[in-house]
């Protein structure tokens, strides 16, 4: 009998963690050979949603529930609940039930074919158009800096074998990026498709300033690819100045009366001073996210573990 794990971070979804939790538990009684443990952990959130889980772990011993001191963004989130779960396979999915519980068996049935890690695909995406677009500038992103096979579809509805999770788990400083710590573990990735349901009940929880940390954290966190892009680009620019001015010194010395070009000196320096900032920028960003986890700055902060059997 395998256990299975499903892990749910969990922002402002009052409303909405009862049916995704009915579904799971609904679902895993129609599957012979597994048992399954449920982890909600609440990023913070502003609703009243610490006592929707609340009341499902008063109901159901399978069920924890973890409460985090603030926001700590999904990835955090989701380590947190993977530390706490038990299972042999651990399903992360979302908690608006856009993504699919009762299609779960689909990815265990991959993961028992062999594979480590299975990613649900969507044939056509519920998304608004800017989360759409999120999702693409992420894919492309994990592509060029993360190598990921372009054959393969990532989402935030998967399911991973235990030794993989104990793996992403030895990652503990700040800035987890749950993707990037899944293919640095294992290449043995797969795709499933499920259907991707509309959303019933409010919007997406990321936003432009979130999508973009979250980007951050891809080419940072996991790749040195951004510092030598930025050696090369500099190296062009030093280059190509360095043609210019033999082509300007020439010039001078064929045509006797050269114009002074005022303005293209000063498209010249604006760009080549932006470039210099651009690089700046990306190396302390680098330096920064050392000096953070240097001083041990947490990934995440529980203030409470919420389980039927304390509360008896």
């Amino acid at each position: 009998m395998s256990l299975v794990s499903f892990v749910i971070p969990c922002y402002r979804s009052a409303n909405t963690i009862q049916g995704v939790v009915d579904e799971i538990n609904t679902t895993m009684q129609t599957l012979s050979g597994y048992e399954h443990e449920i982890i909600l952990v609440n990023d913070s959130s502003p609703d009243n949603t610490i006592d929707a889980i609340r009341g499902l772990c008063e109901k159901h011993s399978n069920i924890v529930g973890i409460d985090l001191a603030r926001n700590f963004g999904q990835h955090a989130a989701l380590m947190a609940g993977m530390r706490q779960s038990k299972g042999d396979i651990v399903v992360c999915l979302d908690d608006d039930g856009q993504t699919p519980a009762d299609e779960v068996g689909k990815l265990l049935a991959k993961v028992e074919e062999g594979f480590d890690v299975v990613y649900a695909s969507y044939g056509k995406k519920k998304h608004s158009l800017f989360r759409n677009f999120g999702s693409k500038v992420n894919e492309l992103m994990t592509r060029v800096i993360l190598g990921k096979p372009k054959e393969l579809f990532i989402s935030s509805y998967f399911a991973a074998k235990r030794f993989v999770v104990n793996d992403m788990l030895r990652y503990e400083h700040s800035y987890a990026y749950v993707i990037g710590l899944v293919l640095r573990s294992t290449k043995n990735i797969t795709n499933v498709e499920v259907k991707h349901r509309a959303r019933t009940e409010g919007t997406s929880g990321y936003t432009f300033k979130k999508l973009l940390g979250l980007w951050f954290n891809g080419f940072t966190a996991f790749s040195i690819k951004p510092l030598r892009i930025a050696t090369i680009i500099g190296t062009m620019c030093a280059c190509g100045g360095f043609l210019y001015g033999i082509y300007t010194i020439i010039k001078k010395l064929v045509i006797v009366e050269v114009e002074a070009g005022f303005s293209a000196l000063m498209s010249m320096l604006v760009f080549l001073g932006g470039m210099i900032m651009l690089m700046l920028g990306m190396i302390g960003e680098y330096i920064g996210r050392i000096y953070i986890c240097m001083n041990n700055s947490p990934q995440y902060v529980i203030r409470e573990v919420i389980q039927k059997e304390e509360q008896e």
